[in-house]
Order: C-alpha cells, then sequence, then structure tokens
C-alpha cells in the first residue's frame, strides 16, 4: 500500500520550500501520496490541495483573525484523516498556524515532522512546551538551531538551509559597468506576505522618492510574489512619492532581478538570506507602529539584532538594519546615500556577506528532510542518513 504525507504550509516560501521536498520524496518514493493545504507551487509539484493558504497569508491583527479559518481548516482535516489517515504529518514554518495543526495530528495518532524550525531563539519561546509535546522530529535550518532545541529535549537536526537548493549553482552577478561608473540600481523588497507589504512598502518609496530628489537617475527592481503583485502594483500607483515608470516590478523574478542591484532594501527575514546569497549589499528594515512595540514587541523579542544575517554572523554587523522601524524616513534615506558615496564601504559590506554565505552554502536540505520524512514512517526501509 502506497505510503501517505499531509504537508502544511501558511505561505509564499514555505509554498515554494514545500515543492523542493515534494520532488525530493518523490524521487525516494514515486508511489508516495501527497496532500496537504498549501499554495500554486506544492500543487506543481504534484500534492493534491484541500485548501489554498499562500495568498491569504498575514501577520499581526490580520493574523489574529485568521486564526479562525485555521480551526476551520483543522476540522476539515481531522475529517479527511478519520476516513484517509495519512503516514506522516509534516508542518512547514508558520508556528502560529502548525503548532496547532501539529496538535491535530498527534492525536490522532499521526508523527509530526516540522520542518524549518520556529525561531523561538528570538521571540515566543513559550510555545517550545508545545513544541516538546506535538513534534516528534524537528529539521532546522540554521547550524545553531540544533543545539539550541536539543538542550529544550526537542528532537532536532540541522539539515541545511532550503534556499540553497533552490538558488542556481552558478550566481554570478550579470556583467557590465556596475556603479559608481553608471547610476545606482536600488532593490527594494517590502515582503511576501500582503500585512508586510501594506506595512513596509509605502514609506520604503517614500525614501525611493527621497533618493530620486538626490540621484534622479536611480533605478529601482521590485520582485513580487504571485500572493501579493497585484497589491504591490497598487500601491506603487498610488504613490505620490515615486512614478511607476521608475521602477520595474515583476513577479517570481527575485533571482534575476537582485543580481542587478548595487543595494538593496530588505524586509527583515528570510529574503535577508536570500539577498546575501547574490553577494549583494542591503540594509534592512520593518516597518511597525510605535505603539505595538513598545507595548508587546520590545518584551518579546530576546534578540539584540533582529536581521538574519547579522545573528548568523556573530559578533558583527555586517548590515545597517532599521528595525523596528517607524516615525521618520529620513535616517534610512540618509543611510542609502551614505553607503553610495562611499562605494568602498558598499564592496566591504559584499564581500563580509559573500564569506558569510561560504558557510552555509550547502545543497541538499530538502533531500535530508526527505529522507528523515521516510526515516519516520519506515525505519527499517530506508537506509540512508542525515
Amino acid at each position: 500500500m502506497p505510503r501517505s504525507v499531509f504537508i502544511s504550509v501558511a505561505e509564499a516560501s514555505a509554498d515554494q520550500h514545500a515543492a523542493e521536498l515534494i520532488k525530493e520524496l518523490r524521487q525516494l518514493d514515486p508511489q508516495i501520496i501527497i496532500r496537504g493545504i498549501g499554495g500554486p507551487k506544492m500543487l506543481a509539484a504534484g500534492a493534491q490541495l484541500s485548501y489554498e493558504t499562500v495568498g491569504k497569508a498575514a501577520m499581526g491583527w490580520r493574523g489574529a483573525l485568521r486564526a479562525l479559518e485555521v480551526s476551520r481548516m483543522i476540522r476539515q482535516t481531522r475529517r479527511s484523516y478519520d476516513h484517509d489517515k495519512p503516514d506522516l504529518h509534516i508542518c512547514i514554518d508558520s508556528s502560529a498556524m502548525n503548532l496547532p495543526f501539529a496538535k491535530m495530528a498527534r492525536s490522532m495518532g499521526v508523527p509530526v515532522l516540522y520542518y524549518i524550525a520556529p525561531q523561538l531563539w528570538a521571540s515566543r519561546e513559550g510555545r517550545m512546551r508545545k513544541m516538546r509535546k506535538y513534534v516528534n522530529k524537528l529539521a532546522c535550518i540554521l547550524p545553531f538551531e540544533e543545539s539550541y532545541f536539543r538542550g529544550h529535549d526537542v528532537d532536532a537536526t540541522f539539515v541545511g538551509h532550503p534556499l540553497f537548493d533552490e538558488l542556481p549553482a552558478d550566481r554570478s552577478r550579470p556583467p557590465g559597468p556596475r556603479f559608481p561608473e553608471v547610476p545606482p540600481v536600488i532593490g527594494v523588497v517590502p515582503g511576501s506576505r500582503r500585512g508586510e507589504v501594506k506595512a513596509n512598502l509605502p514609506p520604503l518609496l517614500e525614501v525611493a522618492g527621497r533618493l530620486l530628489g538626490d540621484l534622479p537617475a536611480t533605478k529601482f527592481l521590485l520582485p513580487t510574489t504571485s500572493a501579493v503583485d497585484q497589491m504591490v502594483r497598487q500601491i506603487v500607483n498610488d504613490s505620490k512619492s515615486i512614478q511607476s515608470s521608475q521602477i520595474e516590478i515583476a513577479p517570481n523574478a527575485f533571482d534575476s532581478l537582485i543580481p542587478r542591484c548595487d543595494l538593496v532594501l530588505c524586509k527583515s527575514g528570510t529574503s535577508t538570506l536570500h539577498v546575501a546569497a547574490w553577494g549583494v549589499p542591503m540594509i534592512v528594515v520593518y516597518r511597525i507602529n510605535p505603539l505595538l512595540w513598545h507595548g508587546i514587541g520590545r518584551w518579546v523579542i530576546k534578540t539584540k539584532k533582529i536581521a538574519l544575517v547579522n545573528i548568523l554572523a556573530g559578533n558583527t554587523d555586517l548590515v545597517p538594519e532599521f528595525v523596528p522601524w517607524y516615525g521618520s524616513n529620513e535616517p534610512v534615506a540618509n543611510c542609502v546615500l551614505e553607503l553610495l558615496r562611499e562605494p568602498q564601504t558598499l564592496s566591504k559590506q559584499a564581500s563580509g556577506i559573500s564569506d558569510l554565505i561560504a558557510t552555509l552554502d550547502r545543497p541538499g536540505a530538502s533531500a535530508n528532510v526527505a529522507r528523515l520524512a521516510l526515516k519516520m514512517i519506515e525505519p527499517s526501509q530506508t537506509p540512508h542518513h542525515i
């Protein structure tokens, strides 16, 4: 009888990682049945989807409202488990959605593999009790996470970062003259969730407008995902800071636009690592309501650094970060102008980023997780080890 896996994801990046995992699972077991909730990339990879979640990914209070929808999805999934129980449930990222799914799966006797560990080392460490209770195996994507979670009695294994499975092996940047020989090209990465885009993009466009006042020949590039592309275009069209003709927008074009950039204004998160993988300097931002930050955020966030590239760099601050970012946009605009006035500083940052990425650039995460998953289903029939 074919083995079956149920995969739950909530957002675009997890949908991509799930699709890569599905390919590896099918490579190891062509007969495996894969069902789940997720997005178009999972569907294209061969998963049977019962619910589309990626286009609705949200954070903050919108994310809280979405909890009602998650409850409906869990009830629906529970009913499907009653007559067609999978051999394994794989949760990918998004602990707000996936820990309840893990609880449901375990209550029905289905083992849980959690892929892409929640960043409890940064905030919400109180969720560790749920991780211990509901997760059988945790697949970590950052080197230091394995010992951190094992120190909290969670069965964790470092598998590598899936980003390096999805990027081209040759990441040479396009040939031709670059800044300062020609006007600068600035990337704008506001996020992949609708809430992130709504919070970050308008002030980023205001920064772009300020830069155009000083450097009118500056070119701006803005990669989007299919989930937010229309929203991004509407915000740009409505902006009084920049004209749509001054910014190039392209869906699902991160890996073609970012290599052309001399500097990127990047929303905090995994996207900073994605930019770094191309060796491009960046400034990291995350727009947040000051009341929310002072009332909750500053007490919840435990790390002194927020930008992932800075966290991974240890004692070194590789890139400027404005997190939390509220109030005036001038400090960010001034930081961009300072970097552009000192191209050697950009080169130094790019060199430091490349050195960091060299320590992480090891493809194979998706294959490692696939082997781990099949080992959990039938340990005796999976000879490969991570």
